[in-house]
């Protein structure tokens, strides 16, 4: 595993004025390299299991928080997610629940803007085969078998990042929290032309891809291979997003 360096909180003065501290995602850098994605197990849409080649990326150790994403509203303007202020998500290391598509793109760009790094949303690809947290052919990112509480519900989340994981790469909260945008444009039938190296998923579609497990859902912890999506301007409350960043 090898963790990148991050940037310290800064604040930035402009004829004396203080701005909100700037907070830069730990990341973990993910070596290139091949893995089966997919399963046989699974949904349909999880098939055929193919081997994929992904590029050496880097990606958030956690999904982005509600800390991080009030610092994002606050120095741009932008507007709160539907269940912003909600008492049930309202925990500052809870993930931020509701972004769309659209809005955790713009946390991506604000971010890249700022550093001048390549921050985006994962692929799907990357997203696997970084819950995967390098082991092969397993359901989860510790083994094959659920853990004793892997029932949800429909209530309250009961969750804050850090309580799945980590896995071997370092990586928390993979499989149970929310489920977390990727990139991809989403096509059940994908992994059938998908192409053996760094797939993006299709040019075109109406839903873009989801990965990880749902405090909603009454088992809460996801396989690595299950694969989700939704319209990206929909607002969900087990719906948020991690970063990842481009290596060059």
């Amino acid at each position: 595993m090898n963790e990148m360096k991050t940037a310290l909180p800064l604040i930035e003065m402009k004829g004396g004025t203080e701005k909100p501290k700037f907070i830069e995602p730990k990341m973990v850098v993910i070596p290139e390299g091949d893995f089966l994605m997919g399963s046989v197990g699974g949904a349909p849409n999880e098939t055929p299991i193919h081997r994929v080649w992904v590029n050496a990326f880097a990606i958030a150790k956690y999904p982005v928080t509600n800390r991080e994403y009030k610092l994002f509203m606050h120095m741009t303007g932008h507007p709160p997610p539907r269940f912003w202020g909600n008492p049930k998500f309202q925990e500052d290391y809870q993930p931020v629940v509701g972004p769309s598509w659209y809005d955790a793109v713009a946390y991506c760009e604000w971010l890249r803007d700022l550093t001048c790094k390549g921050y985006r949303l994962p692929s799907e690809g990357e997203r696997e085969k970084a819950a995967r947290g390098g082991l092969q052919g397993c359901e989860y990112p510790w083994g094959d078998e659920l853990p004793h509480d892997h029932l949800g519900g429909r209530n309250a989340p009961h969750f804050l990042i850090g309580t799945d994981g980590p896995n071997g790469y370092g990586l928390y909260n993979t499989s149970e929290g929310v489920h977390e945008w990727c990139a991809d444009w989403y096509d059940a039938a994908y992994y059938n032309i998908s192409p053996t190296r760094n797939p993006k998923g299709p040019k075109y579609g109406n839903r873009r891809v989801a990965r990880g497990g749902s405090w909603r859902h009454r088992i809460r912890f996801a396989r690595c291979a299950a694969r989700s999506s939704l319209a990206p301007d929909k607002q969900f409350s087990d719906f948020g997003f991690r970063c990842a960043l481009t290596i060059d």
